[in-house]
């Protein structure tokens, strides 16, 4: 090819190249990690945007929300995705998000209508252990206990803020004194879900704190029966994730491609063998067999999102106050 043909080829070509739109979605590192729903979605969702998808892992849960708090207006981020109904409140708050405009009938066990947060998927909080072994029943009984439980920090994580939700819900002014009991028993208190659900599979705790379709994961991909959730007669929390649009974005026709695609089929179905939760708009296929063996709480417990910020407040500081004696 002669120099000038290939210059012209190139101009023509870098347009092209330069136009192809990049959609950033922060969210928790285990959504993007090689056994996450991302990689997946990620490649269903390019194949029908022609765009990028860009996933960035950004910590656990609730550090989503400190990381968008620094970045204010000058995050990179179209979508947030990972935020839960006990961090909405704070979001909102910031100002930084923008309404979204899908209309959709979830399959949830409460009824949604919030303008800027959209579920991608839900499930119950639970402790996880071993078959065989002896079990607590409720939070008393797991004080009462020798048992070694691992935790996630409630500042860092969304299953350690569901953890002091769930206490503050059940115990009210009670809570602090659940702590003080369960103080001996806390093996660590990790950064995020990741780093926790390792040390207990590598042995360090009799339990971690983690969600009652954990199990679900070990018999579907490993088939091991051996992990189970510990139903409480207390009832278990709820954990609703969440995505939501920043106001700021560069590409919002892109970003509500993504939030209306978040509730198809072709990200719907990743779910639940992937981040182990339950859909939010059921898939065609149904759910995988080995769901059908896990727990069904026969209380489930939610704070209203409007009451969550000063519960969560209440509850974190007697946490803080207890654990650091």
């Amino acid at each position: 090819m002669k120099p000038h043909v290939l210059l012209a080829t190139l101009l023509m070509a870098s347009p092209a190249l330069a136009q192809t739109p990049v959609l950033t979605v922060y969210t928790y590192d285990s959504f993007v990690s090689d056994w996450g729903p991302g990689p997946a979605i990620k490649e269903a969702f390019e194949a029908e945007c022609g765009c990028t998808l860009n996933f960035v892992g950004a910590g656990d849960g609730a550090a989503l929300l400190g990381r968008l708090r620094l970045e204010g207006t000058r995050s990179p981020a179209d979508i947030v995705l990972g935020l839960d109904t006990g961090l909405i409140a704070a979001a909102r708050e910031t100002g930084l998000f923008m309404a979204h405009t899908i209309e959709a009938d979830l399959d949830l066990p409460v009824e949604w209508t919030d303008p800027l947060f959209l579920p991608f998927d839900w499930g119950y909080f639970a402790f996880v252990g071993n078959r065989g072994a002896e079990h607590p029943t409720n939070f008393r009984e797991l004080a009462a206990s020798d048992l070694g439980i691992v935790i996630q920090d409630p500042r860092s994580s969304t299953p350690g803020l569901g953890l002091l939700m769930w206490i503050k819900s059940v115990y009210g002014d009670e809570a602090a004194g659940i702590w003080e009991g369960l103080a001996d028993n806390i093996v660590t208190v990790t950064p995020g879900w990741s780093e926790a659900y390792g040390l207990f599979l590598e042995g360090e705790a009799d339990l971690v704190l983690s969600y009652t379709t954990s199990p679900a994961y070990h018999l579907i991909a490993e088939d091991d029966d051996s992990k189970v959730a510990l139903p409480f007669t207390e009832g278990h929390y709820m954990q609703i994730e969440v995505a939501g649009i920043l106001a700021a974005s560069e590409q919002p026709e892109l970003a509500d491609q993504f939030m209306r695609f978040m509730i198809s089929d072709g990200f719907q179905n990743v779910i639940p063998t992937t981040n182990w939760m339950y859909p939010v708009a059921m898939p065609e296929a149904g759910l995988p067999d080995g769901f059908s063996t896990l727990i069904q709480p026969e209380t489930a417990i939610l704070a209203p999102i409007e009451q969550a910020d000063a519960l969560r407040d209440l509850a974190l500081d007697e946490w803080l106050r207890v654990l650091s004696r």
